[in-house]
């Protein structure tokens, strides 16, 4: 049993905030929350949590974690530690893995790996096999492995009448259908917005045109079928509004957004070079404080870190031949807290609710929630005090934000009543 007492409590589910007490049972779960003082014997051990924030664990669904194929970026283990110093309990892996998690093997091997991580790791299934977007993938035996959501995240599903067969299924099983909606059309190198700076550097990049005809398609596909989707990173000012007017009018149309697109802009690409590539790009001003307003008004319910590690000798590549992505898990919380909370922009029970419950009620996860009865996945936050971004738990390093100093300091991760991590 752990007690945690007098700390500031928050529930992402309602925005419910009070100073109080929480006690952790024998069974992983929440068995007491109380305003007044709760009583144990000396069995019990003991986080004092004065002047801290005490919430629900962050739930990320968008993390790429390497493995099986890929480990020398990354690999489950090294993953799920990065999860629990950056407050995270739950994570949902994406399937862009070698092999691909378009099979129940695959994914049988991700969900038993992380289940001796500490933290709570869940897979997805590709939609289509080899992520090929040619043939659906088996969906009741993907379901039937564990699978959580269906996506070919980092290649767009182009076929129209494909994309159409596959939210039907998705739409039939009750389950959302999440996009990497860049249409290559519009793209001659990735990993940099089409404009000034990719003009700077002789390249011609990535329009916003790639993204905004993709969602625009795929609105009107969800419409037609009711299959609930997600567009995943979301990057331009156009597919924020499209979404925002697709919700108002009862479309199951949903979004995520990373850090790095509503901290950064393609200005960041002369600062920090390959480790500012990422798909979809950093993109103008007026789009990040579109993604800021959507993640605001509820337009975008998650955020999601989209954390993918590569080796320093594949991002100190030429620009055009480093691979896109940045880490994210380790500095998720800190850059939401910096950008939107002290800028103004959201309450702290606001950012707790994007970086947790959004996610774990569109995907019906038992996460999110600060209430008895509940596993106990939380975290302890000091927001008084900074850390110097230089160490990374995750075997990767590929992070803009090395050397700044960072408000919120993780203090604990408990997942399933257990200490997974201490700050």
């Amino acid at each position: 049993m752990i007690l945690i007492k007098n700390g500031h409590l928050i529930n992402p589910e309602n925005g419910d905030e009070y100073e109080g007490n929480l006690l952790v049972g024998d069974d992983g779960r929440i068995a007491k929350i109380s305003k007044e003082d709760i009583k144990v014997d000396d069995r019990c051990s003991v986080i004092d949590a004065s002047n801290l924030v005490v919430t629900s664990g962050f739930v990320d669904a968008h993390v790429h974690f390497r493995d099986p194929g890929q480990t020398h970026k990354e690999d489950i283990l090294t993953g799920a530690k990065a999860a629990a110093k950056g407050g995270f309990t739950s994570v949902i892996m994406m399937g862009n893995t070698i092999p691909r998690m378009d099979n129940a093997d695959t994914i049988r091997y991700a969900l038993k790996k992380g289940r001796t991580t500490g933290i709570n790791v869940y897979c997805c299934a590709n939609a289509t096999k080899n992520m090929s977007g040619k043939e659906i993938t088996d969906f009741d035996s993907l379901v039937e492995a564990g699978a959580v959501l269906f996506t070919d995240d980092g290649v767009p599903i182009r076929d129209a009448k494909l994309m159409e067969e596959i939210c039907v299924q998705v739409a039939k099983k009750n389950m959302v259908l999440s996009l990497h909606e860049e249409n290559p059309e519009y793209i001659k190198e990735n990993g940099i917005n089409s404009g000034k700076i990719a003009e700077n550097l002789g390249l011609t990049g990535s329009d916003r045109m790639a993204e905004i005809s993709m969602v625009e398609r795929d609105i009107e596909i969800s419409r037609k079928t009711g299959a609930n989707l997600t567009i995943q990173h979301i990057s331009t000012k156009e597919a924020v509004d499209m979404i925002r007017e697709a919700r108002k009018e009862g479309v199951n149309i949903h979004a995520e957004a990373t850090p790095h697109h509503f901290t950064l802009t393609q200005d960041a690409v002369l600062k920090y070079g390959t480790y500012a590539k990422m798909n979809p790009p950093l993109r103008l001003e007026s789009d990040r404080q579109a993604i800021i307003e959507g993640l605001t008004d509820g337009t975008i319910e998650m955020v999601a870190t989209d954390h993918a590690p590569h080796s320093i000798e594949e991002k100190n590549q030429d620009f055009v031949k480093a691979p896109s992505g940045i880490i994210g898990l380790e500095t998720s919380f800190s850059l939401g807290l910096r950008e939107l909370v002290q800028k103004n922009h959201m309450s702290l029970a606001t950012l707790l609710n994007r970086m947790s419950y959004g996610a774990a009620n569109l995907y019906n996860l038992p996460a999110g929630k600060l209430r008895e009865g509940e596993s106990a996945d939380l975290v302890i936050i000091d927001l008084n005090k900074e850390w110097v971004c230089d160490k990374f738990c995750s075997k990767a390093c590929n992070s803009p934000f090395t050397g700044e100093v960072l408000p919120g300091v993780i203090m604990y991760t408990i997942c399933n009543g257990k200490v997974v991590y201490k700050g």
